[in-house]
């Protein structure tokens, strides 16, 4: 009998990432090895389980799927499967590079096919290499497709007004349970009903960058870098707010920020 497919799942929403567990569960040939709710601690677990198969959340906040596998060394990356809500352009890109995805909410019978296609391409000692390109490829042909323009303003509601805030002002994003804190260069507050990962995916990611799982900072605005115990950092903007660094984006910060 074949070893078990070892796999990972990476999943923000408990109840969809339980659900898929489930049906994993009922495979006598598939061993979950981890299953976790954020991208990085699916780098991690990837890195440290090495699994033959990740299923992806292509939609997670501070880490997306795509995101995840960008952090990932090709000789450490296992087979992927992306999961997503349906999105026209992912599917494409992703069927012709002929890598795997599925569509929320998984199908039983749909995830066995995802399960056999990978024991087979095990079975088969795929070159890594040719893998990882597949998905490399699928991504940038997903990402070209699917990005609409970035926004330049953001309309805030506030009592019998709207204000219109043009982005370039936006000196942070905070969210907070179901709301998002903008605080502009000259220190306004403002509020939306938004969810972060969302409003992130409709700015220019190179004018924000992500500071944390629910901070965004205008990257023009971000004076000094304060190095702090434990590899994380501090970020001073011109308004004078102070902002917690996680340790991920610490990481990403010293690549983007901090090198000539």
């Amino acid at each position: 009998m074949n070893a078990r497919l070892r796999v990972v799942i990476a999943d923000d929403e408990r109840p969809a990432r339980s659900f898929l567990a489930a049906l994993l569960r009922s495979f006598d040939d598939v061993l979950i090895v981890a299953e976790v709710e954020t991208g990085t601690q699916a780098v991690a677990a990837i890195e440290r389980e090495r699994p033959d198969l990740a299923l992806l959340d292509l939609q997670m906040p501070e880490l997306d799927g795509i995101g995840v596998v960008r952090m990932l060394k090709k000789t450490e990356m296992p087979l992927i499967a992306f999961v997503t809500a349906y999105d026209e352009y992912a599917v494409r890109a992703f069927e012709v590079n002929a890598v795997d995805y599925l569509l929320k909410p998984v199908e039983k019978t749909r995830l066995r096919e995802a399960i056999n296609r990978a024991q087979e391409r095990v079975e088969h000692a795929e070159i890594v290499a040719e893998q990882s390109t597949r998905v490399t490829d699928a991504i940038a042909a997903y990402e070209s497709s699917s990005q609409p323009p970035y926004l330049e303003r953001i309309p805030i509601r506030r009592k019998d007004e709207i204000i219109i805030l043009p982005v370039a002002q936006i000196a942070s994003i905070v969210a907070e349970g179901e709301l998002l804190y903008l605080t502009s260069a000259r220190s306004e507050r403002h509020t939306v009903t938004y969810r972060l990962k969302d409003l992130e995916a409709r700015l220019d990611p190179a004018r924000f960058i992500r500071l944390g799982r629910g901070t965004l900072a205008n990257i023009d605005l971000i004076v000094k870098v304060n190095v702090m115990p434990g590899g994380t950092h501090v970020a001073l903007l011109t308004n004078g707010q102070k902002l917690q660094v996680s340790r991920l984006q610490s990481r990403i910060i010293r690549e983007r920020l901090l090198r000539l």
